[in-house]
């Protein structure tokens, strides 16, 4: 009897391990390739033209579960002291405490909670983005992943791009000047694009 019942715990051990098996195996961790990632943004400049910059350093990681998008993972922390617009007066402002204040908040990062696939190589993507110690809740609009792809020397890659907007006021980017005609230097609304290449770790 009592090896009977030894038995039908072993059985069903055995069942919950093959069951789990797939999950398993669908799931793989993906790090950025930060020679062929871009991390842009853009914001109104005097209400006419857009400015657009970058962020030149930065990490991440994906746990992508293929056979069940919704549970991948996504994070990814960004130097503030990277920013480049091409303007070095600029660049210098933006790294003051008028805006990122980079030596008190080096880094900017983004952590999911929750992917929603919507159809075949599209998905929203909702996490925290914290930058000056400030959390809020942003969606990425998520084109991706690409299949899976082998480069010349063996790594395998794939790719996303993804667009969020946020604004900027909401993080305790608030300096501004207005304008004698009206409206203001600096727009509120900031749109985020990515492109990401990932290497399979």
């Amino acid at each position: 009897m009592i090896n009977t019942k030894i038995s039908k715990r072993i059985c069903l051990f055995i069942m919950v391990v093959v069951l789990a098996i797939p999950s398993i195996v669908s799931a793989a961790t993906w790090v950025i390739d930060p020679e062929h990632t871009n991390i842009g943004f853009s914001v109104k400049h005097m209400m006419v033209s857009n400015v657009k910059g970058v962020f030149d350093r930065f990490s991440g990681t994906a746990v992508i579960d293929d056979a069940e998008m919704s549970k991948s993972t996504f994070s990814a922390t960004i130097k503030t002291a990277s920013i480049d617009t091409k303007i070095v007066k600029r660049d210098t402002h933006l790294k003051s405490a008028d805006f990122f204040d980079v030596t008190k908040y080096p880094n900017m990062t983004f952590v999911s909670k929750k992917v929603i696939p919507e159809g075949k190589g599209h998905m929203k993507v909702i996490g925290d983005l914290t930058i000056r110690g400030t959390t809020k809740e942003v969606i990425l609009e998520v084109d991706g992943p690409s299949a899976p792809l082998k480069d010349p020397w063996g790594n395998t890659r794939r790719g996303a791009s993804a667009v969020a907007k946020v604004n900027r006021k909401d993080f305790g980017l608030i300096w501004n000047k207005a304008l004698e005609a009206g409206g203001v230097l600096v727009g509120d609304e900031v749109t985020i694009t990515l492109e990401v290449e990932m290497i399979k770790k």
